[in-house]
Parts: C-alpha cells; structure tokens; sequence
C-alpha cells in the first residue's frame, strides 16, 4: 500500500470531518455528490410534522447499487425518477454534473414484464446490463435474460450474444477488464432445438463478437470459473432423484470428472461447491454446515476433503459466502446476518478502510459495496436503525466522504420506526428470533395493536433489522402497529437443524403457524402489544402463512392480508412437479397432509376477514391459486367485501417490480387493517398524528 494513501486513511479516522469535505453543490438529480448536511437539514425538518403516508413506502428507491468503473472515474447506478427506474452513469471527476441516463427499465411494461436487474462495467469504456422479460413458454410464464452493452464513447446500445441463446443468455461468469471481455454461461436454443444445459461463451463487449469456449455437458448446469477465468468445475442436478452432481478440472488441460454426486433429501444446501480457487493444486475456500452452521473452510476440490479447522464461522449464525478479493485467488472477507447484514474483512486495507467506517458511523451501520482497482474509490451504503440509508463515495486519498444519493426519494436520511431483533420461546421450548419494528409516534410501548408478519420463502430466508426496498414493517408501524416479523423454524441463517425442524412433516402449515401464534403470547405477556389487537399480513410464503391463519387460527387474527400466497397445496405440487421434477416439488410440500394444510381446501367454518392480493403476471404462483381460494370461499358462504376481498393486479407480479403496483398493495393492507383492527381507538391514551409526509414531498 502507498505511503500517501496510509496517510490519508489515518487522518481521516484522526479528523472525521474530512468525511464531508470536498462537499459540492446538489446536482440536478437530487443528490449526486451532494451536500450532506443540506439534505440532512431537510430530513429533520419533515420528521417532527407527523406521519408519512402509507404510499411514501411503496416508492421506488432513488438510487440503487452503484458500481464503480475500473478506474473509479465513473459510477453505473439505478435511480427513480417519477416512480420509474432508469439506468445511467455518474462522472464522479465532475461534482455536481447530472447523471446520464441511457436506459429505462420500464419502457416496454406494456408490451409484457421488462425490467433491468444487473449491472456492471466491463473494461472503463462499457458498461454490460442484464434485461429481463417475462414471456410465455411452453404454456408458463418464465423470465428470459438477455446481456445488453451501452458504449460510453459511441452512446450507443447493442445486443450481446442474443444469436441462440436460450432462456438464460445473462449468466456472467467472468470479467476481464483489460480485454474487455466476458465468459457468459447461457442456454441454448439452436435449429428450434433448445437445451437447459449451458455452453459458455467469450464475449467481445467492443465488437459483440462471441465464440464458445465451453460445450454444453448432459450432467452440468451450471459452470464455474477460477481467477484466470479458466471454467474448472460444473455443478447439476437431477431433479427426479435429487442427487446434485460436482464435476472438477485441474486445470484448463484437464477433463471433467465427478467428485461428488449426492442427494440432499433435507434441502439445507449439505454440497459443497468451491467458492474461490487457490492458486494451490486442487485447493479452493467454500461454505460447509458439516457441523450445524455454516462457516467457510479450505477444501481439496479433487477429493472433496475438508483441510484443517473452519477459517470462519459466526456463533449462532450461518455464514452466508465468501467475498473473493480482486484477484479472485483468495478471501477478502465474508458476508453473514446477525441482526443485520454483515462482513468481516480479511484484506488489510478494506479492514482498515471498514475501522473508519465503523468509528464514524457507528459499528455495523456502514457496508463496503463496490471498489475500483486498487480500493482508492469505495462505494459505501450507511444505514443506521430505523433509516432508509444512503450511498456514499469514499476517497481513501484524500479522506472525503461524499454523498452520492439517499436510498429513499423522499424519506431521505429521516429516522423512522425502530427495530430490535428479539428472541421469544415458542410454546413447545425452541428459542425464535424476531425482528421487532415498534411505532414512533406512540409515546408508550404497552399494549399495542401488532402486525405479524412473516416473510417469503419459507425456507433459507429471513428477515433482519433493515429498511429495505420493501419496507411493509416500516409503513405499518408507521400508522401505530408493532410489527412482529418471526424468523420462524425454517428461517435460513440458524444453522440446518433449525431448516430441518421447520422441513418435519409437522412444519409446514402447523408448527411453523405456532411460531406466528405464540409470538402474540410471548410479546402479549411482555406487555408490548395486546394480543386481542392483531392482523397477520405476508407476501408468497407469508401469503399461505397468512390464509393459513385466517383458517386455522380465526380467534387469534382480527384481519389478515395474504399477497401471492399458495392455498391448495395438491393443485400446487402438480405445478411444482412440472416445472422442478419430482425431487424438486417436494421442496416446498413438506406436510403428509396437502389437504390439511391448504386453507382453499378448508374454507367452510369461521375466517378472519381476509384481502387478497394477486398479480396476473405471477410466474411463481399461478393466479389460479388465488381465483381458487375466491371461488371456494363464495361456495362457502363467505361474503365479498365484508369476509373478503380480492385485489387481482393486471400487472402484478410476484416481485412488485412496479411503483403503482407496489403502492396498491400498502394502500389496500391499510385500509384493510384500519377496518378491521384500527390502529387507535377511542381507550388509548394517544391520538393518530397527521399525514405530513406524502410522495408529493420533496
């Protein structure tokens, strides 16, 4: 490391002023290198006039992870502007200058699902961007991936590799800055002939010219790449047997064979696939939970052994990958969730660079994103408890730190709904951790109304203290609900045996619904929340959660609000069964009894009042699950708008990828919740405060 540079990092932890020097004038996108202490002037000005409407946490993120050029000259980035997400560059040389916007991600929303997902620069004269469309095929509604370059020098946007790609032709392996080039993993679709096993390809960014460099193999897909880009293993499954197959190389003169070919009948991810190539023989770092929790070791690919003692774990958490550094021959750091997303940094100088961050912003509030070559330039999102959060330029040669935009259009950096991760006893003695969101304008925390909310997945996911780009916790808190998001059994990040208990033929839709219900009697006898006050609301997984509830557990729940969830289980598994094999279906449909567990099934007897909320252009969950569960709740007497309602979003899908959509959905659960379990009434000692933060707001 240059002696300047030493220096400039230590005065900047001497003197933390330095992190907003430099400062420049607001650019005309609201915030590129911005002036920091402008923007946080307005934020405090907003918090102390009441609430922010529910719609103000459905907008789009102002700005979305940056990535730095090779040179640390230029910024890609994702930012909204009136509600719509458009793709462009920041010449950080110029402070204060406009970004240049060269894409729209929903310019083709009529026509179909267009979105734009990934990304990247490729040498310092291109930038290489994923386009995703949502189309029809073979009867069913699947994502088709496409790799787009925009050339600073020319503007000018071309096609990559589209000639015989398949489904996937956006799979980037590996990027070589100094040729620019791309090692692309992608399906093929040749003479109508299509193939899910992919070849790999070197592109040519400059001139779009390709060429294969790796053949489709039977037994492989997906490949992986070491540090010189040389592909040295593939990994596959078999989704009828389950067995998920290793195939691994020496080096580029060697031939694939099978090191490994097993099937993981407990879905909690036993493989071991190597993450980073050492530039030893056959060595490599990878992610094992041989011992309960996941934690990094030193592997021999070859033989599939495990070397020595962890290098890395975390107590009472998995480990969630290994942070290759630039050369990508070794470890820089790890990333993991504790509370909140995490890392811990190996590299000398990115653990030098994350000691500053910590002192001055507080430990574990500050999060390395992208750097250039040679981390004189480092992108850092900062985001403390209850905040939207913001990105940041830091230039380790000088110590400035400056703004580069809020995360949030227009909350900015206000403070809002504090959480706390919080460990309760389920009713038969397992220890579940909860992320607790608690209301800010309440001036007790005693006796309040509450929002369970559990997320998606069900399994390998899990909520932490984060706002988000979904931040429901956050906009109902904000109208005076604790929200209650339980990490139930099940919940990735606790080790597999917590994955398995919550995978037992008593999990799903029984035991794993007791964790929800017992939350209210945990939190209940704190004295945090009534349990007499209750809605449970969820989205995909916490969707079915919530039906669920409504069915099963009607005296517990005043209302639910379900999004895309499952509700017959038989009718879902024959899908699953299409689509991922016989193996693969029974990922999800755990339970002995389908029937039992599916609340379409059941409707006749008491419900909770229950909205419903449905996008027709779902490629996860068909929309007929939700058309079913209507259909049988009218055959059973239920009556629409006063035992039901059903929301079904023409152009909803199961990420909300669209502002207007994403806002129906808060707005609707509002109202719902607000019908059904308000949260103030006449006996509390406090009054609702007045909408003062709108998306009107600047």
């Amino acid at each position: 490391m240059k002696k300047a540079i030493i220096t400039a990092l230590f005065v900047g932890a001497a003197l933390p002023s330095t992190f907003a020097g430099a400062l420049a004038k607001d650019g005309p996108a609201g915030g590129v290198i911005a002036n920091i202490a402008a923007q946080s002037a307005d934020g405090e000005i907003l918090v102390s006039k009441g609430r922010a409407d529910t719609a103000v946490f459905g907008k789009r993120p102002f700005m979305r992870t940056p990535v730095l050029s090779p040179d640390g000259t230029k910024i890609v980035v994702m930012m909204s502007k009136n509600g719509v997400d458009n793709l462009g560059y920041i010449d950080v040389t110029k402070p204060g200058s406009a970004p240049v916007f060269f894409a729209s991600a929903e310019e083709l929303r009529e026509a179909g699902d267009r979105t734009v997902t990934v990304w990247r620069f490729v040498g310092n004269r291109t930038i290489v961007f994923t386009v995703r469309s949502r189309e029809i095929l073979s009867g069913n509604r699947s994502d088709v991936d496409r790799l787009v370059s925009y050339d600073l020098e020319t503007k000018k946007i071309s096609p990559l590799a589209w000639d015989g790609a398949g489904a996937d032709g956006a799979s980037i392996l590996f990027i070589d800055d100094e040729k620019e080039t791309l090692l692309v993993e992608r399906d093929v679709l040749k003479d109508m002939s299509y193939s899910g096993n992919p070849e790999v390809i070197e592109v040519d960014v400059r001139s779009g010219k390709f060429k294969t460099v790796m053949r489709p193999n039977v037994e492989v897909g997906g490949w992986i790449v070491d540090g010189n880009g040389v592909i040295r293993a593939g990994v596959g499954g078999d989704g009828d047997s389950g067995k998920q197959r290793l195939m691994y190389r020496s080096d580029a003169n060697g031939t694939m064979k099978t090191v490994s070919n097993e099937a993981d009948p407990t879905f909690t991810g036993t493989q071991i696939t190597p993450s980073v190539f050492l530039d030893e023989p056959d060595l490599a770092y990878a992610t094992s939970n041989k011992d309960g929790f996941r934690k990094v070791y030193k592997i021999n690919v070859k033989t599939m052994q495990i070397i020595g003692e962890p290098v890395f774990g975390v107590k009472g958490y998995d480990v969630g990958g290994v942070i290759p550094n630039e050369k990508r021959n070794g470890m820089a750091g790890v990333s993991y969730t504790s509370n909140k997303d995490r890392q811990r940094w190996f590299d000398g100088r990115l653990a030098m660079i994350q000691k500053l961050l910590d002192e001055d912003f507080g430990k574990g509030n500050a999060t390395i994103g992208s750097t250039n070559d040679g981390d004189t330039r480092v992108v850092v999102f900062v985001e403390r408890n209850g905040e939207p959060g913001g990105y940041y330029l830091f230039n380790t040669d000088t110590g400035d730190m400056n703004l580069l935009g809020w995360y949030h259009p227009i909350l900015k950096n206000q403070t809002m709904n504090p959480m706390d991760s919080i460990r309760y006893k389920a009713s038969d003695g397992m220890e579940i951790e909860a992320v607790v969101t608690y209301p800010r304008h309440r001036p007790t925390r005693k006796n309040l109304p509450v929002i369970v909310m559990p997320h998606g997945g069900p399994y390998g996911v899990r909520d932490s203290e984060e706002f988000g780009p979904f931040p429901w916790h956050q906009a109902m808190a904000e109208l005076g609900y604790v929200v209650i998001q339980p990490n139930y059994r099940g919940s990735g990040g606790y080790g597999k045996e917590f994955v398995k208990e919550g995978r037992k033929p008593t999990g799903y839709g029984m035991r794993m619904q007791d964790d929800l219900n017992d939350a209210l009697t945990w939190f209940g006898q704190s004295g945090l929340i009534d349990p007499k006050r209750a809605c449970i609301m969820g989205w995909s997984y916490g969707g079915y959660a919530t039906a669920r509830g409504a069915q099963r557990d009607a005296d517990k729940w005043k209302c639910a609000i379900a999004g895309a969830g499952v509700y017959d289980f038989p009718m879902m598994k024959a899908y699953d069964t299409r689509a991922f094999g016989d193996f693969g279906a029974n990922f999800q449909a755990t339970a002995d009894d389908l029937i039992g567990i599916s609340s379409a099934r059941n409707t006749n007897g008491p419900w909770s009042p229950i909205l419903i909320v449905a996008g027709l252009r779902d490629a996860r969950i068909p929309i007929e699950q939700s058309r079913t569960l209507v259909s049988r709740l009218k055959s059973s007497g239920k009556k629409e708008g006063v035992d039901f309602k059903y929301v079904e979003q023409p152009k909803g899908t199961h990420n909300l990828p669209y502002e207007d959509v994403h806002i129906e959905w808060l707005k609707e659960a509002e109202a719902w919740a607000q019908r059904y379990n308000p949260a103030y009434i006449a006996s509390d000692p406090d009054k609702a405060p007045p909408v003062a933060i709108t998306i009107a707001s600047k």
